[in-house]
Parts: structure tokens; sequence; C-alpha cells
């Protein structure tokens, strides 16, 4: 039997999975809260408690930078070392994913109605696929066809961290205004959801809109200012320009990233969108300023037009890339 767990900052999927039933069923899995616990280790042992199954081995998903088999976890203040999490789980092996190549390796295994698509274009069978995916911060990964074995093989990426390049005087001003408040400034401080408060405070701050005082009542009652700001974009009959600026911007953002993925690995394969925004932000996605600052790549335009597009619907899909990549070792 094999464990199998997607960690991310906010919250962890854990499963139980068998080579008879494959990746798709896990005998059991649940979730929980990432911050409510010290570390990993404590986090697996209560999640074994609860289940009869006698797990061998265990594949985990981490968000971060794996290095031999370690990771420090991006946004959580853990540290997980495969080998130290072995003798205390007393497990055989652990294996250690950056997350987002969880999330590539669980790509080939979707149906097609697991996907929404945003452009078709005209897929190459074997041709690289970039995966990008803005959550509680901004991950990318891809996959590159492995001519021998006859299937994709996922590979670990920090992109998401790299410079953002504005594309509009807008943008520009942007770039300034977060060049006082960080040291660096990256795409996932502009595309992500600690991105989108970012957008929204430069926004407000330069007087481009006014912030409704029902919606500053709303957000002085939570701590995560983003799910108010882009449901008030989106909510049908609630006028809310600020918000509409805020959501507009990180979607022309994120075509635009998405882009620059697609061009460094070839993508010819096809751009996924996973992370928990994408799937709740579908109108937006679709209102033509993705696709536009996604094709916006001087005479490489027509290369863009042909690269397959799709948003990634299934919510369990690191989990399932994690346990299809340790039950094939």
């Amino acid at each position: 039997m094999l464990l199998a767990g997607d960690i991310g900052a906010t919250k962890t999927k854990l499963g139980i999975f068998s080579a008879d039933e494959g990746p798709r069923a896990p005998v059991s899995q649940r979730t929980f809260s990432s911050r409510s616990y010290p570390g990993l280790a404590a986090l697996v042992e209560e999640f074994l408690e609860g289940v009869e199954f006698d797990v061998e081995r265990a594949c985990f998903g981490v968000a971060g930078p794996v290095i031999e088999n370690r990771v420090d976890v991006t946004n959580l203040p853990w540290t997980v070392d495969a080998e130290e999490l072995a003798k205390t789980l007393d497990l055989d092996s652990v294996q250690l994913l950056n997350d987002l190549a969880s999330i590539a390796n669980g790509v080939p295994l979707l149906d097609e109605d697991e996907l929404h698509p945003l452009q078709e274009g005209r897929r190459d069978a074997t041709g690289a696929i970039a995966v990008i995916a803005p959550g509680t911060g901004l991950g990318e990964a891809f996959l590159t066809w492995d001519q021998d074995d006859k299937r994709y093989r996922p590979h670990a990426s920090e992109g998401g961290h790299t410079d953002f390049g504005p594309m509009t005087p807008r943008q520009i001003q942007l770039l300034r205004y977060l060049w006082a408040r960080y040291e660096h400034v990256s795409y996932e401080l502009v595309c992500s959801g600690m991105g989108i408060p970012n957008l929204y405070a430069y926004y407000r701050g330069g007087g481009y809109a006014e912030e409704p005082d029902w919606l500053a009542e709303k957000l002085a009652e939570v701590q995560d200012p983003t799910p108010v700001i882009v449901s008030a974009a989106l909510e049908e009959g609630v006028d809310c320009e600020l918000c509409t600026l805020t959501l507009d911007t990180f979607v022309s953002i994120l075509g635009a990233e998405a882009g620059n993925l697609a061009l460094k690995v070839m993508a010819t394969g096809g751009v996924y969108l996973g992370g928990g925004i994408p799937p709740r932000i579908l109108p937006a996605l679709e209102n033509g300023l993705f696709l536009e600052a996604f094709h916006s790549k001087g005479r490489f335009r027509g290369l863009m037009e042909r690269v397959p597009v799709k948003v990634i619907l299934n919510p369990e899909v690191a989990i399932l890339g994690a346990a299809a990549y340790g039950l094939s070792l």
C-alpha cells in the first residue's frame, strides 16, 4: 500500500492507494488544515491512526524546491526530510516531489470532462506540456516526452518566483509601487492568492477606483481578502470597479506568464492551468484578456494561437499525480 499526499501551504490531502486499484481510486482519503500542525509527521501520524491499512511506502507532492529528497515548504514553516520522515513513520521509503511536478504528472491521466478548454489549438501528441497554477502561491512545472518509455516525465520549476515583467504603462506603475514594498517583485506577488491583495491595494491607493463602504466592511471581517475581492468582481448585480480592475489585471498577468512558460519549454503539447483559482474564475478567463496577453508575443503570436490551453477542473490532480508517481516506482 502507498501513502500519497498533496502538501500545500493552506491544506494537505492524504490518501492510501493500492497497485491493484491504481491512482484514481484511493481506499482512504482525508483533507487537513496544514497550519494546524507543527509538521508533516504529526499530520500523517493522525491520518494513519484512523485507517486499518498497512502502509509501506509514501510519495508526497510538496510546495517548494525538492533538493536531495528534502524541502523547506514554501509559505509554510515546515521542513520535510524524506529520510527522517521514513524513520519517524516506520516506512520503507519516502519520495518527495515538488507539488507542481505532482500536478504535471497527473495531467496525462485526466479525462476531457476534467478539463475546460480556453483555446483548442492544435496539440502535438508528444510535445512538451506546461503547467501553471495560481493558488496560495504561483507554481509552474512542465512535462517532456520520454521516447524510450513512451510516457511523459514531470519536471519541477520555481518559475513563479522569477522577476515580474510589466506589459503596460499601468503595470509599470504597479511594479514601481511594489518595488517600494518588497525586496524582490516576482510573478507570485501579482499572480496568486497572495498577489491579488497587492493588485487591489495598488488600485485603491492609486485612486483608480473608490472602495465601496460595504466592501471595506467585508474586508475588515476576514483574514484573507482574496475570496471577497474575486467574488465581488464576478458576482452578477454587484458593481465594484475596484475589484473588476484587480481581477482583470490578475487575468492579464496570468495570461502573459502562461505564454512566457509556453515559449520557454515550447509547450506544443498544451498549457494547463491548475491551482485553486482558475476553476473559480472561468468567466474572467474567457473575457478575452487572458488569451490576448497569452498571444501577445510579437512575431510568435501565430505559434501561441496554436497552443492548446485548458483549465484543470479536477481538484484531486496533485494527489493523483503523486500517487501515480509513487505507484510507478
